[in-house]
């Protein structure tokens, strides 16, 4: 029988060689792209936190309606001097009075934008490990900072507060994790006068962008918040509705 020897050479025509460069230069584009990418998510990420950084910097800033504890001393020994005579009672309440209105004298702050700003209230919501100063105004350069006042009076106020906060579902940062918030749970605003109320997640619901109803401010006397971010890769709200707990 004859054997016919047939070498690799035999099919390394120039076609094939052609194919096999082009499907390098493929392989290499893709592996490029990819790199690329990873490189761009990468950065996102960093400029993410760096970005929502500032709102830890403001938290650790702030002191909400508490004296110092050099203003606490004075008082002490303000009163020490005659606990029993009526203008050194006067004096006393003065000075209180002074300590609470100089520390509710909060910083201005000025977002890279531009955008003038100071700090209304801190959210927490424990069951998510959220907490976060809310920013006395709504902007693109204040909602990649921290969460912003979007509607309503003054925080725990009658009426319906309204705050809303980018959805970064990728690293849980701002309300990345909001859409994980159940009825029942708990959550504290502390206002500007140190003030820490409860609420109490009541309804949770989707709606679509144009849709405001849920910033009603016709609470029937109730103190309520309402947390607003972004679902469904951002063509939807989020809604979360909150009641003082009485």
């Amino acid at each position: 029988m004859n054997q016919i020897l047939i070498s690799d050479k035999i099919y390394d025509t120039p076609v094939v060689r052609k194919k096999r460069k082009k499907y390098k230069i493929l392989f290499s584009i893709s592996i490029i792209t990819i790199m690329v990418l990873v490189l761009y998510y990468i950065y996102g990420e960093y400029i993410r936190t760096k970005e929502e950084s500032v709102s830890k910097k403001i938290l650790n800033e702030i002191s909400f309606g508490y004296a110092s504890d050099t203003m606490i001393q004075e008082d002490i020994l303000v009163v020490g001097l005659d606990s029993n005579n009526d203008e050194t009672q006067m004096e006393t309440s003065k000075i209180q009075n002074l300590s609470l209105t100089e520390t509710n004298k909060y910083s201005v702050y000025v977002s890279e934008g531009g955008v003038q700003y100071s700090v209304d209230a801190v959210l927490t919501i424990p069951s998510i490990e959220i907490k976060y100063p809310v920013l006395t105004e709504t902007s693109e350069d204040l909602l990649k900072i921290s969460l912003n006042k979007f509607w309503g009076g003054e925080p725990n106020t009658v009426g319906n507060y309204c705050i809303v906060g980018h959805n970064y579902s990728n690293n849980g940062k701002l309300f990345g994790k909001l859409s994980k918030i159940q009825n029942g749970d708990i959550v504290n605003l502390q206002d500007s006068t140190g003030r820490i109320l409860e609420y109490k997640v009541y309804n949770k619901f989707i709606v679509e962008p144009d849709d405001v109803s849920a910033t009603s401010q016709l609470t029937n006397g109730k103190k309520e918040i309402t947390l607003i971010t972004c679902a469904n890769s951002g063509t939807q709200r989020l809604v979360v509705k909150c009641r003082e707990v009485e």
